[in-house]
């Protein structure tokens, strides 16, 4: 019996271990059908089509591939897209020139390796190409978006493919892509607009690059260039010193005998970037954010009117601060006088005609490279080399350094008219121009003079800073500067009372900070609150627009305008009382992404009425007429009932009698609220004030800030954004006047 029991116990423990055999087994069969249908997903073959309505997803779910349609439009088109970022962006298309007009599209991979996409007819409305014949052909998406053509017995794809599309850009370069040529193959790689956001239909506008003379990229308007990028200087381009090292992705510029090419990588996968050239022919570097999901815009390869190509002509620099915007170069003139007020395009000719062996160099610093396809380069000569071999050859009118790393290094000869130029203060590479050795001494005599100069205007400086000391060291009284005017009655704090009202100073106190100085919130011993301006000793302004300041807001009282309550002007100190401001500045509320929120419509109605009021009582309705010159949202106060109140009058002028417009050489305010005559011209008037209020405006409505504004779609700031796309803020405009 005991023997029985024995047999039968292990009859089950050899009954278990078979079943335990047979679970694995089961198991491993499991793993290995996940393993081929995972890696199925992401490859055709040519027993396995993709039809309309099937995709296919890289191994690491970065990309799709499958079929779309754009906007409201019913064309079918094949293409790859990011699979987890919403709304779908589209990085590459196959059939951009002929879209299926219905859901019968089939991709298809044929037994020699082409891919080939057919309508409802069999028709083929698509193919790739293959240089040979595969045996065991597939086509798989890989998590860098590029879709590879290989044998299916080869390993290490993208080396090994008969066809990607990574060779076949659209409108998108994305990281690892080239955009250059291959010098062997003939392969060009570049690319081309879409005909509009909805349309990957091919648009007017192409980025290829050039490699006559030394290589640059250029940016086409069908025949015409519209942009160039400038030489690469070993760092950047010369002509998009923006595209500088930074913390989401690196690139290089790379040229070898087989093949010359940009192209860029990221340093975290978590941030995708792509490049796009978008249908108004501007290059956008976008990054995505997981958090506020959405594309931000990092840069534009195109700043301002200054990268219209060879907008100046010939021997001529551009500045886009300047107006007109072009000026020729030292020791050039405008070719036609008389025209170079409207139209630069004819540009400069030398003042004097060249000698050759008797020429000489003029360094210009802060530019971008003129257009390179005329030139020579070398990388083993030095600076000193290439002089002498420019000098040597008549034709030559330029030299640089090839690469402004480690000092500088190389050899860049241009020949024929210098092209294209622009000035960059960031930019570290200088161009010596070749000129006559009379321009050289009249350099030198200039500098002479120059230097002269100088000496006299710091002697007569000294002697005038002298004298204004000693008159105003007479005219002390109370340790504070005197205010002459009479009617003026501006009380004078001590030092003492502003001293123990701020808690000396204490920087728990500081309530803001500008040009001027620290801004402190004070309480006097009666209990009233005020704000104390401080002028700092490392200012950008100074006693000028402190007195400036209360001599003009001490005759003014308005509602609307902050209330000066009195100064200090003991020893060295020099401080404005202020009404304290519980709500701070406008831009405080409106700029904030919580705070603007508890900003109803009719407050913000009622502030921009508040600006408007006081506005028309500096122009208008006081007895002086006021031009403020610098109205921005931090200069608009709110007192505890959110009234506005205009301050900071340190830059305001006095219009006087019939005066209804000034010009100063001395432009200061602030950029981005400056109206372009005064920024330009140097004009002021009360039409720029009305510009500025018209930017705070905008900003109130929108909660944007006007230079710090990006829209995909183009590279304006929130001016130029309205000023195309008004009608979109026509129902806000509306909700603004309830």
């Amino acid at each position: 019996m005991l023997r029985l029991k024995s047999l039968n116990i292990v009859y089950q423990i050899h009954e278990l271990e078979s079943m335990k055999g047979l679970f694995s087994l089961f198991i491993c069969c499991q793993f290995l059908f996940i393993l081929l249908t995972s890696a199925a997903l992401d490859t055709i073959t040519t027993d396995k089509s993709i039809r309309d309505g099937d995709t296919i997803v890289s191994a690491g779910g970065v990309y799709e591939l499958g079929f779309f349609s754009l906007g409201n439009s019913k064309n079918r088109y094949v293409g790859i897209w990011y699979k987890q970022i919403s709304p779908r962006t589209v990085v590459w298309v196959a059939n951009r020139d002929i879209p299926l007009n219905d859901t019968s599209g089939v991709l298809t991979l044929k037994p020699n390796g082409i891919l080939v996409l057919v309508d409802n007819s069999n028709i083929s409305i698509w193919s790739s190409n293959s240089s040979r014949s595969l045996k065991n052909p597939k086509a798989q998406l890989l998590d860098s978006a590029n879709l590879v053509v290989s044998d299916g017995n080869d390993r290490g794809l993208e080396n090994n493919s008969v066809w990607q599309s990574f060779d076949y850009p659209g409108n998108t370069l994305l990281p690892g892509m080239k955009m250059g040529k291959n010098l062997v193959t003939g392969m060009d790689w570049h690319l081309r607009s879409w005909k509009s956001t909805d349309d990957p239909t091919p648009g007017e506008y192409v980025d290829r690059l050039e490699s006559h003379g030394y290589p640059q990229l250029f940016v086409w308007k069908n025949s015409s260039i519209e942009f160039s990028s400038g030489p690469w200087n070993g760092i950047a381009f010369t002509g998009s010193p923006n595209n500088k090292p930074n913390t989401y992705y690196n690139f290089e510029f790379v040229i070898k005998q087989q093949e010359i090419y940009y192209t860029y990588g990221i340093k975290n996968d978590s941030m995708p970037t792509r490049v796009v050239l978008n249908p108004s022919g501007v290059l956008q570097h976008l990054i995505w954010f997981n958090r506020s999901q959405s594309w931000f815009l990092y840069l534009t390869a195109q700043i301002d009117n200054c990268d219209r190509f060879a907008l100046c002509g010939p021997y001529s620099s551009c500045n886009i601060n300047n107006s007109p915007p072009c000026d020729c170069l030292k020791g050039f003139e405008p070719r036609y006088p008389q025209e170079s007020a409207a139209d630069w395009s004819s540009g400069c000719v030398r003042r004097t005609s060249l000698n050759c062996s008797q020429d000489g160099f003029l360094k210009f610093t802060g530019i971008k490279m003129p257009d390179s396809r005329n030139s020579w380069h070398n990388e083993s000569m030095n600076l000193e080399d290439c002089e002498k071999m420019c000098l040597a050859d008549c034709n030559c009118t330029a030299y640089s350094d090839l690469d402004v790393r480690n000092g500088g290094s190389g050899c860049l000869l241009w020949f024929g008219e210098l092209i294209d130029i622009r000035e960059f203060s960031q930019n570290d590479q200088n161009l010596y121009v070749r000129v006559a050795a009379s321009e050289l001494d009249r350099k030198r005599r200039r500098n002479r003079s120059t230097l002269i100069g100088v000496i006299s205007a710091v002697v007569a400086t000294f002697i005038l800073s002298f004298l204004a000391w000693f008159y105003f060291k007479r005219r002390k009284r109370r340790g504070g500067l005197e205010v002459e005017n009479e009617d003026m009655e501006l009380p004078l704090f001590d030092l003492v009372t502003v001293t123990s009202a701020t808690e000396n100073f204490s920087s728990a106190n500081v309530i803001g900070e500008g040009g001027f100085g620290p801004v402190y919130k004070g309480i006097l011993p009666n209990g009233q609150d005020i704000a104390v301006k401080r002028l700092s000793k490392y200012s950008g302004q100074g006693v000028q627009e402190l007195n400036n300041e209360i001599i003009l807001i001490s005759k003014l009282q308005h509602r609307n305008l902050v209330k000066l309550l009195g100064c200090c002007l003991e020893g060295e100190e020099r401080m404005l009382i202020y009404e304290f401001m519980p709500n701070a500045s406008l831009d405080y509320f409106i700029f904030d992404p919580s705070r603007k929120a508890s900003l109803a419509w009719k407050e913000r109605f009622e502030i921009a009425m508040g600006i408007s009021r006081g506005l028309l009582y500096l122009h208008q309705d006081s007895r002086l007429r006021i031009i403020h010159r610098d109205l921005k949202t931090s200069n608009i106060l709110l007192d505890s009932h959110m009234n506005a109140k205009i301050s900071d009058f340190g830059l305001a002028k006095i219009f006087g009698g019939d005066e209804v417009e000034g010009k100063t050489k001395r432009v200061i305010g602030t950029y981005g609220y400056m109206s372009p005559e005064y920024a330009v011209d140097g004009k002021y008037s009360v039409k720029s004030d009305v510009f500025s209020i018209g930017v705070i405006i905008l900003e109130i409505v929108s909660g944007r800030k006007n230079r710090k504004f990006h829209h995909l779609e183009h590279h304006h700031n929130l001016l130029g954004h309205v000023s195309t796309y008004g009608t979109k803020f026509v129902p806000l405009i509306r909700l603004f006047q309830l």
